[in-house]
């Protein structure tokens, strides 16, 4: 990952922003570079993942036009070939060929990347600014207005404490242009329905999953794994092992004492052949994390925070152990699949609703677990799953072959890939949730310290105190807290908590664990 961040006029106080800006250093800590453009500032802290040498660094200029982008671009290389006609090219640097494509398409350029992507513009010529950030939100990126109504743009929320009152996500699938924020692709919304026949689903959805991971082991850093032993992360490192000539590096991670999936993330790493390391934690590494996660996360989430104790630590150990640079994991998979509380969606319609709304507030919550506890140590998250052509074409199959009809959720998915990518056991194992699959025991540690932190009456006279997504148990309510210490008055950054939908019959719980839904069954064993 690398980190960007534009302040937007020439007003802007370059002490202020060299402030903000550092907090983010652990996103790019090969380089930083600040420019003043002449009407405000862009400054880029560089992890050097495509494009290895000095000129690989941004900003890029040309033209009088500057840009900071954090992104990998996999169209580089076909668009490269077209614009070397034009223009000469100083790099490597997937991102070199951005400033000429605007050049060339102004902002119709956004809707022609194959990316994940986060970019902030200079344009010389008219002194104004433009940015950007990919249709699923997978690189970060955020804004606010000073007291001058200047705008800020910057990768996380805290570069931007202090500078601005309210700092909010930047809309995924849009660009800023002159005070407006345009959609230039709704990832979820679903122009024609496909109808084909099972077999054709699941063709498609195995061949554009493969064409989704073997883009991702385009590096010219080193890359890892995350393998958790469910379907999905399994699934990404099966295909990238086929791919691979030398054997891949796994990394899978559990509590000391009840880990679920430690075993069955062997089992797999043993099938594929995988150079597999295991990090064991304890309840004393949880505990002492826990404002620490909080802080990079910037979010009072309940599953966000549980899902990253085990994903934080297990990407500081690959950061303090290992020479890796880029981590492929298996996020999104669910929000188009179907979870356990999916399972009581009432119809076909339901279920489409249901993903759309969560493949738009991926931002939020997954996708934004992945990009926090793999950045700050210095990594880069990449997300197969987040094929823009993959998430295309599931969200346009038809729901009522996305309904767990088959008694076995994620049914297509798992059909798509029978036939030697994963032993069976593997394949039709019902996975347990990320958190859970940790160690149940975590899960348990964290609810037990927070039932510590107050008393009862303490606990009802904390949470009258906020409006926005009220806390509603002490574990939210602790998280709340910690929240507030590092991002003050600026719950509206996260919606709500994710939780099951509640208006379903046999989801209206309130706890976010699948392990309290009537339907979990072996999901934990």
């Amino acid at each position: 990952m690398c980190s960007i961040m534009g302040y937007c006029d020439s007003s802007a106080d370059i002490k202020k922003f060299k402030e903000g800006f550092k907090e983010t250093i652990s996103r790019g800590p090969d380089d930083s570079r600040i420019i003043d453009t002449g009407n405000g500032f862009l400054g880029f802290h560089r992890l050097a993942i495509m494009g290895l040498t000095e000129s690989g660094m941004q900003p890029f200029e040309l033209d009088g036009n500057y840009i900071v982008c954090n992104g990998e671009i996999y169209c580089f290389g076909k668009i490269k070939k077209e614009l070397e006609k034009k223009y000469t090219f100083k790099s490597d640097s997937d991102c070199e060929i951005l400033l000429p494509l605007y050049k060339e398409y102004g902002t119709d350029m956004f809707k022609m990347l194959d990316a994940e992507f986060a970019c902030i513009i200079y344009d010389g010529k008219t002194n104004s600014y433009i940015a950007a950030r990919d249709p699923i939100g997978i690189r970060p990126l955020y804004y606010g207005y000073d007291e001058k109504g200047v705008i800020l743009f910057a990768s996380e929320a805290k570069n931007l404490v202090g500078l601005t009152g309210k700092i909010m996500p930047f809309p995924p699938g849009h660009y800023y242009k002159d005070g407006k924020f345009i959609c230039y692709c709704d990832i979820a919304k679903v122009d024609e329905v496909c109808y084909n026949d099972i077999e054709t689903v699941c063709r498609n959805i195995h061949d554009k999953l493969v064409a989704g991971v073997e883009k991702r082991l385009i590096a010219d850093a080193k890359v890892g794994f995350l393998l958790s032993g469910g379907l999905d992360s399994s699934l990404v490192c099966s295909i990238a092992a086929k791919k691979s000539c030398v054997p891949i590096k796994t990394f899978a991670i559990g509590m000391s004492e009840d880990a679920i999936d430690l075993k069955y993330a062997k089992q797999v790493a043993d099938y594929i052949g995988s150079d597999h390391k295991e990090i064991i934690i304890t309840k004393d590494d949880v505990l002492s994390s826990l404002e620490t996660v909080i802080h990079l996360l910037g979010t009072f989430d309940i599953t966000t925070i549980r899902a990253s104790m085990g994903m934080y630590l297990i990407c500081k150990a690959i950061h303090e152990q290992t020479d890796i640079r880029v981590l492929l994991t298996g996020e999104i998979s669910d929000e188009l699949f179907g979870y356990k509380y999916t399972d009581f969606a009432p119809n076909a319609l339901e279920f489409q609703k249901e993903s759309q709304k969560r493949v738009r507030e991926l931002h939020m919550y997954d996708v934004l677990r992945a990009d926090r506890c793999i950045s700050v140590n210095s990594l880069e998250a990449r997300v197969p799953f987040g094929d823009l052509d993959f998430v295309k074409y599931v969200m346009s199959i038809d729901p009522e072959m996305k309904l767990n009809k088959y008694g076995k959720g994620k049914y297509l998915l798992r059909k798509a890939f029978e036939g030697g990518y994963l032993p069976d056991e593997i394949l039709w194992r019902e996975k347990a949730a990320f958190s859970d699959a940790v160690g149940h025991s975590m899960v348990d540690y964290l609810k037990e310290y927070a039932e510590s932190c107050y008393t009862d009456e303490e606990f009802g006279k904390l949470c009258a105190k906020y409006t926005h997504a009220a806390p509603f148990t002490k574990e939210s309510l602790l998280y709340r807290e910690i929240f507030e210490k590092y991002y003050p008055n600026q719950g509206e950054m996260i919606v709500d908590f994710w939780m099951p939908n509640k208006e379903w019959e046999g989801c209206n719980v309130n706890d976010p664990s699948a392990r309290v839904l009537a339907n979990y069954g072996d999901s934990g064993k």
